[in-house]
């Protein structure tokens, strides 16, 4: 399944757990909605679902994509209210070809678009179900003629003029009821049509060819309207019961690199019951707030420990207030759950004064704590969960951007402290001799020693994360969200070959956000921010998450993408890379 995930529009920490939803199937939730599209770029169903995203979710319409037909399947279809299809799939196998049907049959909602009446035509009951098929086209601008303003659909929808394919549609069906037809002298081609099926609906319209419908107002506005009738009316009632925050924008002085009018505007804070409205999860899991301001304050690493409490490195320096010494305002601090209901209370400070401290890894009976110059190692040796041991183990890190100094530290499987860095570097002492390097993958000894350069990358990097067979991934933050590590730079350099470095494994640029509302400096509609690869390892999710999907942030994009709401790896056999599905999000 392809998803995304949209985190909190204010500063909170929020969790999501498995299962456990707040948001009742039978109660006020936002609607799920799968879209099938396909791979093409003709009839680019991946554009048209970006675009339905960012103009329905704020109205409480969530839009999960996939290229794949084998997710029609009553599994994954049972927590959707409807189904989107815009695509050229010619073929339904018999499996999917019953999961639809039953879908439909059962109370949800359809919604075949445009080349839609030309798929799955080796099934004549799902031909019959969508109302008709295309037969032929031409190409031309020609207005919306409404038959029936009177139906829900059509309620506020103008006559409006796109330039578009001229369908024409055979074996249309007799029990469909037109909306509006294309007319073409005497000839009155039905255009949009809605039917029951079953305890179902199923709303199909022919508009939609390419970006000249896409963003029409008046196709956008038919669409959605057709997508809150399909799903029926329980499923309109719980959606309307749903409170969604709007957010309000000031003017301010955003900077406006995309040259946009209007400009962009500051966006006013949001309590966390008002950002959870706007956070959008994969169907079957919830969310639930751990813990919010003024508990913890501007989190950038976070982490469990053996107790099942949450470690968080708190950070009001960065970016910009560099200080030496003792001096910083940061601080970690232990967030702890004393009464099991799911909400952090009780607040430690494990250490403080710290400067811009990017993450840490538990070792040795304390952490070690990656803070450009130098790592440092914390330790609590009496019991009152405050450090009281603070010694720098590794210096020679580069701090001269502190947007591009080293994070993500990971125990390895090999006993070796693992992280990664950006253009800000290291320049320090090796165990033989002084070492030097860029961005990229390094690993280094619990004490200290043993620092390795393992890998380049091509620009700045904050994530990194390891599968179960130990294969090693990287994160970069522009235009490179997966990177693969293959050999270590060490066997190169032994047998005198120019290092590989990470290589870029992902197979899409854009990053697919829930809002137009955001500000990019460059890689625009892309990873310009992407920080994180945690592949899912544990056992809490359902299966196909296990050793298969990853989780990488995007804060610019105000999303954990998983592929997406991250990145999705498929393996066969030990250590053997075999696919990597980055149209998923």
């Amino acid at each position: 399944m392809l998803w995304k995930v949209f985190p909190a529009f204010s500063a909170f920490l929020v969790l999501a757990s498995a299962i456990a939803c707040n948001q009742p199937a039978d109660g006020p939730r936002r609607l799920e909605i799968l879209f099938l599209g396909h791979k093409s770029k003709h009839h680019d169903s991946e554009k048209l679902a970006d675009i339905f995203t960012k103009e329905y979710f704020k109205d409480g319409i969530n839009i999960s994509y996939t290229t794949d037909p084998d997710d029609l399947n009553e599994a994954n279809l049972e927590g959707y209210d409807g189904l989107i299809v815009y695509a050229n799939h010619d073929s339904i196998s018999p499996s999917q070809e019953k999961a639809l049907l039953d879908f439909v049959n059962g109370g949800k909602g359809f919604i075949p678009l445009h080349s839609a009446s030309f798929c799955f035509r080796n099934s004549p009951e799902v031909v019959e179900m969508i109302g008709g098929q295309f037969k032929s086209h031409r190409y031309d601008s020609f207005p919306a003629v409404i038959i029936k303003p009177e139906h829900p659909v059509m309620k506020d929808i103008p006559a409006f003029v796109t330039r578009d394919e001229t369908y024409v549609h055979d074996k249309i069906s007799k029990n469909i009821e037109v909306l509006t037809e294309r007319v073409e002298g005497d000839h009155h081609e039905p255009y949009t049509w809605v039917r029951p099926y079953g305890k179902g609906r199923v709303f199909y319209t022919a508009y939609g060819h390419d970006d000249a419908t896409f963003n029409n107002p008046g196709f956008l506005a038919l669409v959605k309207n057709g997508i809150l009738w399909a799903v029926g009316d329980e499923a309109k009632a719980r959606l309307a019961a749903y409170k969604i925050a709007q957010p309000t924008y000031t003017d301010g002085p955003v900077p406006n690199y995309e040259k946009r009018d209007p400009a962009p505007k500051v966006q006013s804070s949001l309590t966390p019951e008002e950002s959870m409205s706007l956070i959008q999860v994969p169907v079957g899991f919830g969310l639930q707030l751990f813990a919010a301001e003024p508990d913890v304050v501007n989190p950038i690493y976070m982490n469990w420990d053996e107790k099942g409490r949450l470690w968080v490195i708190e950070t009001v320096d960065y970016p910009n207030e560099i200080k030496s010494g003792d001096q910083g305002d940061d601080r970690i601090k232990i967030l702890e759950d004393t009464d099991g209901d799911g909400r952090a209370d009780k607040f430690t400070i494990f250490a403080d004064k710290l400067n811009i401290p990017t993450s840490f890894v538990f070792v040795n009976g304390g952490i070690i704590v990656s803070q450009a110059p130098s790592f440092i190692f914390l330790q609590d040796t009496d019991g009152d969960d405050k450090a009281d041991v603070r010694k720098e183990i590794l210096s020679g890190w580069g701090k001269s951007d502190t947007h591009a100094q080293a994070s993500n530290l990971r125990y390895g499987v090999d006993n070796m402290i693992w992280g990664v860095v950006g253009y800000s570097g290291f320049n320090g002492k090796g165990d033989t001799d002084s070492l030097r390097f860029g961005s990229g993958l390094y690993r280094f000894a619990p004490d200290g020693s043993k620092l390795e350069f393992l890998a380049k990358t091509s620009n700045n990097t904050w994530g990194l994360g390891f599968s179960e067979e130990f294969d090693v991934f990287a994160s970069t933050a522009n235009n490179t969200h997966s990177a693969f590590m293959g050999i270590p730079e060490r066997y190169f350099s032994k047998a005198r070959i120019e290092p590989v470095g990470a290589e870029k494994i992902d197979a899409h640029y854009a990053m697919h956000v829930a809002t137009k509302n955001l500000r990019q400096v460059d890689v625009h509609g892309g990873f310009t921010a992407a920080a994180g690869h945690s592949l899912y390892t544990a056992r809490a999710f359902p299966e196909a998450y296990w050793n298969r999907i990853a989780f990488v942030t995007e804060p610019t994009g105000r999303g954990a993408p998983s592929h997406t709401g991250a990145v999705r790896c498929r393996f066969q056999g030990r250590r053997r890379w075999l696919e990597y599905a980055g149209e998923r999000r």
